[in-house]
């Protein structure tokens, strides 16, 4: 399966408030970062952004270097049309994460909700990592959110992985120092709940 085609389809053919982690508001995502960023112009990425609403949050909150990275271009554009001018304030790249020239140490907060449990296969998961480990400066953070142990298997057709905190720290390992981890029940548009682990570190440095 082309991933790239897949998920244009999904975005051509889907409104962005039908979508199943749609959120109306990334309030848990926001208070995480307000609490550990004291500089609202350290960069920040949001890794398969799409059409998420954590942008406009982060902007009307204070922030100013902001980076979204999509696969699907049909996601970008809707994205930033929603935007309007605030749109041409942040950074859009479409690109696949794990082959994705990103600038070393680049970013001081990693963000990625519902990206991660998508690379089923290790070899991805370490390609991630890696990238993760070479952009994100030292005593930066990454914030990802996958769905929890009792979460789905599956989502938009695709087979996911489910992790608890101790599961999900232990795939980024040496050079990542666990904060800590909180568990959100995500409301679907189509009224059913979905349970995610929201995993936090802070980048200490090279394994």
């Amino acid at each position: 399966m082309d991933l790239k085609e897949h998920w244009e389809a999904v975005y051509r053919s889907t409104r962005p408030t039908d979508v199943s982690w749609f959120q109306a508001e990334a309030a848990l995502s926001v208070r995480l970062i307000q609490q550990h960023l004291l500089v609202k112009s350290t960069p920040i990425i949001d890794v398969g952004g799409g059409t998420s609403v954590l942008t406009a949050q982060l902007q009307a909150a204070g922030f100013t270097n902001l980076t979204v990275l999509d696969l699907s271009g049909a996601a970008i554009t809707a994205a930033r049309t929603r935007l309007g001018e605030a749109g041409h304030r942040i950074r859009w790249i479409e690109g696949d994460i794990l082959r994705t020239e990103l600038p070393a140490d680049g970013f001081g907060f990693w963000h990625d909700r519902a990206v991660f449990h998508f690379l089923t296969d290790a070899p991805d998961r370490a390609r991630y990592v890696a990238q993760a480990r070479r952009t994100v400066r030292a005593g930066g953070y990454v914030l990802v959110a996958t769905f929890a142990e009792d979460g789905p298997t599956r989502c938009s057709g695709l087979e996911v992985a489910r992790y608890s905190p101790s599961a999900l720290h232990a795939e980024f390992g040496a050079g990542f120092t666990f904060l800590s981890a909180e568990r959100e029940e995500h409301q679907t548009p189509a009224g059913t709940s979905q349970a995610f682990t929201y995993c936090l570190c802070q980048r200490s440095g090279p394994p």
